[in-house]
Protein backbone atom coordinates (compact mmCIF):
# COMPACT_ATOMS: atom_id res chain seq x y z
CA UNK A 1 0.00 0.00 0.00
CA UNK A 2 1.52 3.42 -0.87
CA UNK A 3 1.62 5.16 2.47
CA UNK A 4 1.90 8.66 0.49
CA UNK A 5 -1.41 10.74 -0.13
CA UNK A 6 -1.76 13.48 -2.34
CA UNK A 7 -2.17 16.95 -0.67
CA UNK A 8 -4.04 18.45 -3.43
CA UNK A 9 -7.64 18.77 -3.42
CA UNK A 10 -8.73 16.70 -6.83
CA UNK A 11 -11.54 18.38 -9.16
CA UNK A 12 -14.65 16.87 -9.35
CA UNK A 13 -15.42 15.67 -12.73
CA UNK A 14 -19.32 15.86 -13.13
CA UNK A 15 -22.14 17.73 -11.86
CA UNK A 16 -24.14 15.91 -9.94
CA UNK A 17 -24.71 12.71 -7.86
CA UNK A 18 -26.94 11.32 -10.66
CA UNK A 19 -24.06 11.60 -12.96
CA UNK A 20 -21.88 9.88 -10.38
CA UNK A 21 -23.80 6.95 -10.16
CA UNK A 22 -23.67 6.74 -14.05
CA UNK A 23 -20.09 7.21 -14.66
CA UNK A 24 -17.57 4.26 -14.92
CA UNK A 25 -15.28 4.20 -12.49
CA UNK A 26 -11.23 2.89 -13.10
CA UNK A 27 -10.53 -0.39 -12.60
CA UNK A 28 -9.10 -0.10 -8.84
CA UNK A 29 -12.02 2.13 -7.82
CA UNK A 30 -14.54 0.14 -8.98
CA UNK A 31 -12.57 -2.98 -7.40
CA UNK A 32 -12.76 -0.95 -3.85
CA UNK A 33 -16.56 0.21 -4.69
CA UNK A 34 -17.74 -3.49 -5.24
CA UNK A 35 -16.01 -5.08 -2.56
CA UNK A 36 -17.85 -2.63 0.20
CA UNK A 37 -21.04 -2.45 -1.42
CA UNK A 38 -21.01 -6.30 -1.94
CA UNK A 39 -20.48 -6.74 1.85
CA UNK A 40 -22.85 -4.08 2.87
CA UNK A 41 -25.61 -5.81 0.81
CA UNK A 42 -24.63 -9.42 2.15
CA UNK A 43 -24.98 -8.41 5.39
CA UNK A 44 -28.14 -6.61 4.78
CA UNK A 45 -29.84 -9.61 3.07
CA UNK A 46 -28.57 -11.90 6.00
CA UNK A 47 -30.74 -9.21 8.30
CA UNK A 48 -33.71 -8.87 5.82
CA UNK A 49 -34.10 -12.91 5.43
CA UNK A 50 -33.98 -13.80 8.97
CA UNK A 51 -36.16 -11.22 10.14
CA UNK A 52 -38.45 -12.25 6.94
CA UNK A 53 -38.40 -16.01 8.57
CA UNK A 54 -38.76 -14.59 11.93
CA UNK A 55 -41.99 -12.71 10.70
CA UNK A 56 -43.15 -15.92 8.63
CA UNK A 57 -42.99 -17.79 11.68
CA UNK A 58 -44.82 -15.83 13.74
CA UNK A 59 -47.57 -15.68 11.26
CA UNK A 60 -47.88 -19.42 10.59
CA UNK A 61 -48.77 -19.81 14.45
CA UNK A 62 -45.34 -20.85 15.63
CA UNK A 63 -44.06 -18.20 17.93
CA UNK A 64 -41.86 -20.07 19.90
CA UNK A 65 -39.61 -20.24 16.73
CA UNK A 66 -39.63 -16.90 16.11
CA UNK A 67 -38.71 -15.85 18.98
CA UNK A 68 -35.93 -18.43 19.17
CA UNK A 69 -34.51 -16.23 15.88
CA UNK A 70 -34.73 -12.59 18.06
CA UNK A 71 -30.75 -13.13 19.05
CA UNK A 72 -29.86 -14.10 15.64
CA UNK A 73 -31.36 -10.90 14.34
CA UNK A 74 -29.58 -8.72 17.01
CA UNK A 75 -25.65 -9.87 16.42
CA UNK A 76 -26.64 -9.32 12.19
CA UNK A 77 -28.09 -5.81 12.82
CA UNK A 78 -25.57 -5.02 15.33
CA UNK A 79 -22.55 -6.29 12.13
CA UNK A 80 -24.72 -4.58 10.03
CA UNK A 81 -24.96 -1.39 10.94
CA UNK A 82 -21.20 -0.90 12.54
CA UNK A 83 -20.35 -1.86 8.93
CA UNK A 84 -22.78 0.67 7.26
CA UNK A 85 -21.23 3.14 9.62
CA UNK A 86 -17.36 2.34 9.16
CA UNK A 87 -17.54 3.05 5.74
CA UNK A 88 -19.64 6.79 6.12
CA UNK A 89 -17.01 7.79 9.07
CA UNK A 90 -13.98 6.84 6.70
CA UNK A 91 -15.33 8.74 3.98
CA UNK A 92 -15.98 11.81 6.72
CA UNK A 93 -12.78 11.48 7.74
CA UNK A 94 -11.00 11.24 4.27
CA UNK A 95 -13.42 14.92 3.97
CA UNK A 96 -11.66 16.04 6.64
CA UNK A 97 -8.81 15.78 6.77
CA UNK A 98 -7.86 15.75 3.09
CA UNK A 99 -10.64 17.84 1.48
CA UNK A 100 -12.27 15.30 -0.74
CA UNK A 101 -15.52 16.78 -1.35
CA UNK A 102 -17.90 14.65 -4.19
CA UNK A 103 -21.16 15.86 -5.41
CA UNK A 104 -23.99 15.18 -2.84
CA UNK A 105 -27.45 15.62 -2.34
CA UNK A 106 -30.12 16.00 0.52
CA UNK A 107 -31.45 13.08 2.01
CA UNK A 108 -35.12 12.34 0.58
CA UNK A 109 -37.60 12.61 3.67
CA UNK A 110 -40.17 10.22 1.92
CA UNK A 111 -37.87 7.37 1.98
CA UNK A 112 -37.85 7.33 5.31
CA UNK A 113 -40.57 5.65 7.24
CA UNK A 114 -40.08 6.22 10.94
CA UNK A 115 -40.94 9.63 12.28
CA UNK A 116 -37.20 9.64 14.44
CA UNK A 117 -35.71 9.18 11.24
CA UNK A 118 -37.61 11.27 9.40
CA UNK A 119 -37.13 14.13 11.82
CA UNK A 120 -33.60 13.71 11.99
CA UNK A 121 -33.20 14.28 7.55
CA UNK A 122 -35.43 17.42 7.98
CA UNK A 123 -32.93 18.60 10.46
CA UNK A 124 -30.17 17.92 8.53
CA UNK A 125 -31.94 19.26 5.10
CA UNK A 126 -32.49 22.51 7.03
CA UNK A 127 -29.07 23.03 8.41
CA UNK A 128 -27.82 22.89 4.66
CA UNK A 129 -29.80 25.26 3.42
CA UNK A 130 -28.32 27.42 6.30
CA UNK A 131 -25.27 29.03 4.16
CA UNK A 132 -23.17 25.86 4.61
CA UNK A 133 -19.97 25.24 2.87
CA UNK A 134 -20.00 22.25 -0.30
CA UNK A 135 -17.64 20.22 2.25
CA UNK A 136 -19.91 21.29 5.73
CA UNK A 137 -23.38 20.06 3.78
CA UNK A 138 -21.11 16.81 2.97
CA UNK A 139 -20.51 15.62 6.50
CA UNK A 140 -23.50 16.70 7.55
CA UNK A 141 -25.21 14.41 5.25
CA UNK A 142 -22.74 11.95 6.25
CA UNK A 143 -22.93 12.29 10.45
CA UNK A 144 -27.24 12.60 9.45
CA UNK A 145 -27.15 8.99 8.68
CA UNK A 146 -24.65 7.95 10.96
CA UNK A 147 -27.27 9.21 13.48
CA UNK A 148 -29.84 7.44 12.15
CA UNK A 149 -28.23 4.01 11.55
CA UNK A 150 -27.18 4.26 15.51
CA UNK A 151 -30.27 5.28 16.38
CA UNK A 152 -31.97 2.06 14.21
CA UNK A 153 -30.00 -0.39 15.66
CA UNK A 154 -30.43 0.74 19.25
CA UNK A 155 -33.86 0.64 18.63
CA UNK A 156 -33.64 -2.80 16.77
CA UNK A 157 -32.07 -4.19 19.27
CA UNK A 158 -34.00 -3.11 22.42
CA UNK A 159 -37.36 -4.38 20.28
CA UNK A 160 -35.53 -7.66 19.87
CA UNK A 161 -34.59 -7.94 23.31
CA UNK A 162 -37.66 -7.12 24.31
CA UNK A 163 -39.61 -9.82 22.24
CA UNK A 164 -37.18 -11.98 23.78
CA UNK A 165 -38.86 -11.98 27.20
CA UNK A 166 -41.66 -13.50 26.20
CA UNK A 167 -44.34 -10.90 27.60
CA UNK A 168 -46.68 -10.36 25.34
CA UNK A 169 -47.44 -6.93 25.91
CA UNK A 170 -47.47 -5.02 22.84
CA UNK A 171 -46.24 -8.22 20.43
CA UNK A 172 -47.64 -7.09 17.12
CA UNK A 173 -46.55 -3.22 17.72
CA UNK A 174 -43.00 -4.42 18.60
CA UNK A 175 -43.02 -6.67 15.25
CA UNK A 176 -44.01 -4.12 13.06
CA UNK A 177 -41.38 -1.96 14.26
CA UNK A 178 -38.82 -4.05 13.72
CA UNK A 179 -39.97 -4.50 9.86
CA UNK A 180 -40.15 -0.57 9.63
CA UNK A 181 -36.94 -0.47 11.10
CA UNK A 182 -35.61 -2.87 8.76
CA UNK A 183 -37.13 -0.85 5.78
CA UNK A 184 -34.79 2.45 6.69
CA UNK A 185 -31.85 0.97 7.27
CA UNK A 186 -32.11 -0.20 3.71
CA UNK A 187 -32.21 3.65 3.10
CA UNK A 188 -29.70 4.12 4.78
CA UNK A 189 -27.71 1.59 2.73
CA UNK A 190 -29.09 2.89 -0.57
CA UNK A 191 -27.98 5.97 0.40
CA UNK A 192 -24.52 4.99 1.42
CA UNK A 193 -23.89 3.17 -2.30
CA UNK A 194 -24.58 6.52 -3.95
CA UNK A 195 -22.48 8.74 -1.05
CA UNK A 196 -19.34 6.15 -1.63
CA UNK A 197 -19.70 6.21 -5.43
CA UNK A 198 -19.49 10.12 -5.78
CA UNK A 199 -16.84 10.15 -3.49
CA UNK A 200 -14.39 7.84 -5.09
CA UNK A 201 -15.39 9.59 -8.56
CA UNK A 202 -12.96 12.28 -6.48
CA UNK A 203 -10.54 10.24 -4.84
CA UNK A 204 -7.28 9.84 -5.92
CA UNK A 205 -6.27 6.30 -7.08
CA UNK A 206 -3.05 6.56 -4.96
CA UNK A 207 -5.59 7.02 -1.19
CA UNK A 208 -7.50 3.66 -2.40
CA UNK A 209 -5.61 1.34 -0.42
CA UNK A 210 -5.34 3.41 2.65
CA UNK A 211 -8.84 4.41 2.22
CA UNK A 212 -10.01 0.92 2.26
CA UNK A 213 -7.89 0.07 4.94
CA UNK A 214 -9.70 2.76 7.41
CA UNK A 215 -12.88 1.35 6.44
CA UNK A 216 -11.22 -2.47 7.54
CA UNK A 217 -10.35 -0.95 10.36
CA UNK A 218 -12.90 0.51 11.56
CA UNK A 219 -15.11 -2.54 10.95
CA UNK A 220 -12.92 -4.54 12.58
CA UNK A 221 -12.00 -1.99 15.73
CA UNK A 222 -15.27 -2.39 17.81
CA UNK A 223 -17.02 -6.41 17.86
CA UNK A 224 -20.30 -6.10 19.01
CA UNK A 225 -20.66 -7.95 22.59
CA UNK A 226 -23.99 -8.67 24.34
CA UNK A 227 -22.97 -6.43 27.61
CA UNK A 228 -22.35 -3.16 25.43
CA UNK A 229 -25.61 -1.76 23.04
CA UNK A 230 -24.69 -0.50 19.36
CA UNK A 231 -24.79 3.20 20.24
CA UNK A 232 -21.72 2.75 22.94
CA UNK A 233 -19.19 1.03 19.86
CA UNK A 234 -20.10 2.85 17.48
CA UNK A 235 -19.52 6.20 19.61
CA UNK A 236 -16.77 4.97 20.97
CA UNK A 237 -15.55 4.46 17.33
CA UNK A 238 -16.09 8.07 16.07
CA UNK A 239 -13.63 9.60 19.24
CA UNK A 240 -11.04 7.04 17.01
CA UNK A 241 -8.47 8.27 15.00
CA UNK A 242 -8.08 6.80 11.23
CA UNK A 243 -7.45 3.76 11.67
CA UNK A 244 -3.73 2.78 10.92
CA UNK A 245 -2.72 6.54 11.87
Amino acid sequence: MNSRVSARVPARKYDSVQQDWRAILPSASNALFCDHTTRLENAYLMLSISLDEAIALRKGGDSAKSIVGLGVLEELCSRFALHINAVLHAMAQYARHFGIIPNSAQLDLANFHSSRSQRAVRHSNLVSHILLSERSQFLNKLNTLEDIVDELGDEFIEKTRRLATGVPFKTSELWDYLELNHFDLNTCLRETDVLLKSFLCVLPEDQLGRFDFTICGLARARRPRASVTQSDLIRARRTATVAGE
